[in-house]
């Protein structure tokens, strides 16, 4: 059962894609089509827009802006199954399976096809192996939160959060040299709440047990945590859900506000 939304996995907004605090885009490619298989009746069938690889998952964007199916988000340790496919005949294309998020307005899981009407899938697949493989390993023990869509207020990226970094000797920027149009690239204030290819990246842990005992400190920083994102590196910063109202304002406000 799904209520009445915009996506599954949400990440995205006024046209764009919403990436955490924290997040980078290290591919992006137009023109691809995207297919769900076994998630919800009212998204099958393919679509097409963009694709992202990024430092903690895969994101679809429909091109659609009608479409009930706008954003799809798998981040990497959701992924199962992965494959390249080359028939001999017909075009090439990822596929794999994709398990629900606690929280993701889904459950179970379902089966998913990519292809690239431009060329390159192998090369993107290859990377998104990679990446997949990386953030395997620095996963942390403990299961990621519940599932929380991206909240208000958003900001245009900088463009350190979606330029090719060039320090993933993996990563095929030749096949993939575009940016993303900086006008839809968006980001919450929220860091990443699971960990991604960068093995020094830490998320923020799960509330602490107390055994039935708390201080009204403690008590505070759990209930911000139940409706909020929280950074261990910014321990005085509580990122608070909020909806945006209105389109985000350009970067370049941004930079003045932090100036």
């Amino acid at each position: 059962m799904i209520s009445k939304i915009m996506s599954l996995n949400t990440a995205h907004a006024h046209g764009g894609v919403v990436i955490y605090n924290g997040e980078r885009i290290l591919l992006y490619c137009d023109g691809v089509e995207f297919a769900l298989d076994g998630a919800v009746p009212a998204f099958k069938g393919n679509k097409k827009g963009r694709i992202y690889l990024t430092t903690h998952r895969v994101i679809f964007t429909n091109k659609d802006f009608k479409a009930l199916l706008q954003s799809f988000s798998i981040p990497f340790y959701c992924m199962k199954e992965v494959e390249l496919e080359q028939p001999v005949f017909g075009a090439n294309y990822i596929k794999g399976r994709v398990v629900a998020e606690e929280g993701g307005n889904w459950t179970g899981s379902c089966k998913f096809k990519l292809w690239f009407n431009s060329g390159g899938c192998i090369e993107f697949g290859q990377a998104m192996l990679r990446a997949g493989q990386l953030a395997s390993r620095n996963r942390m023990q403990q299961p990621p939160p519940p599932y929380v869509p991206p909240q208000g207020p958003y900001y245009q990226a900088p463009p350190s959060n979606y330029a090719a970094p060039q320090n993933y000797a993996w990563v095929p920027y030749q096949t993939f040299p575009s940016a993303p149009p900086p006008e839809y690239v968006y980001m919450t204030e929220a860091p990443p709440p699971y960990p991604g290819v960068d093995p020094n990246y830490t998320p923020y842990p799960p509330p602490p047990q107390h055994n039935g005992h708390m201080s009204a400190a403690d008590a505070k920083a759990q209930e911000a945590n139940n409706s909020a994102y929280y950074n261990p590196a910014t321990p005085h910063n509580v990122y608070v859900p909020a909806t945006a109202s209105a389109p985000p304002p350009p970067y370049s406000e941004f930079e003045k506000k932090n100036n």
